[in-house]
């Protein structure tokens, strides 16, 4: 059975259900470096309205062999072997990732999950990459190459394709102290898509029969 909550979601977005991610990484190199963090934020969409919904949040395990470049621990402040960091194997992480985004997948009646991410295909990449390592490249539920890009939808919406800058622009607070923090990230970038969809949203129904 579709949920209220979901369905519209399917509607508005061509049958595609949007999940804002955030990863926190060893480097750039998606197949080399490491995933130490990632978040996700699934979204709903009510009577024209969109919001926030779940959060997910994990420390992962570096895989074998991974490489972590010093310069992406100064931003991030990752102390990727800290015992207090909990972190759990990249298998374990992206099964339970996938057992919650697929049940929302299945409850909106929507064909798939498709990533939104600020600078989309780097968290896209580091998924797929992850995915892969786990033998389970078929069944990362996003979209293969598609995303939704807040990055690009800033440079629209507020000339900016900074984080920081855009959020600032769209009127969100932003703590700059948080920043760099997967769940952080992920929560402010949802918020600033929900911003731009609502702006959006307004002139398309204001332009409706």
């Amino acid at each position: 059975m579709v949920k209220p909550l979901l369905i519209e979601m399917r509607k508005r977005f061509g049958g595609y259900l949007p999940i804002v991610v955030d990863c926190e990484t060893g480097g750039c190199d998606a197949k080399r470096d490491a995933l130490l963090e990632l978040a996700a934020v699934s979204l709903r969409y009510v009577d024209n309205v969109i919001s926030t919904a779940d959060v997910w949040h994990y420390h992962v395990q570096p895989f074998e062999g991974a490489k972590i470049t010093t310069e992406s621990l100064e931003v991030t402040q990752i102390k990727p072997y800290h015992p207090f960091r909990f972190a759990l194997p990249e298998q374990r992480v992206l099964n339970d990732l996938s057992e919650q985004i697929h049940a929302q997948v299945q409850q909106s009646g929507c064909r798939r999950a498709i990533l939104v991410g600020h600078n989309a295909q780097f968290d896209l990449a580091f998924m797929q990459a992850a995915y892969a390592r786990i033998g389970k490249l078929k069944e990362c539920p996003f979209h293969r190459f598609t995303t939704l890009d807040t990055a690009t939808m800033s440079a629209v919406f507020y000339q900016e394709t900074v984080l920081a800058k855009a959020v600032r622009r769209a009127k969100i607070k932003f703590d700059i102290t948080q920043a760099h923090s997967a769940l952080y990230d992920a929560k402010i970038t949802a918020e600033l898509f929900c911003k731009m969809i609502s702006q959006a949203d307004q002139v398309f129904l204001a332009k409706s029969p």
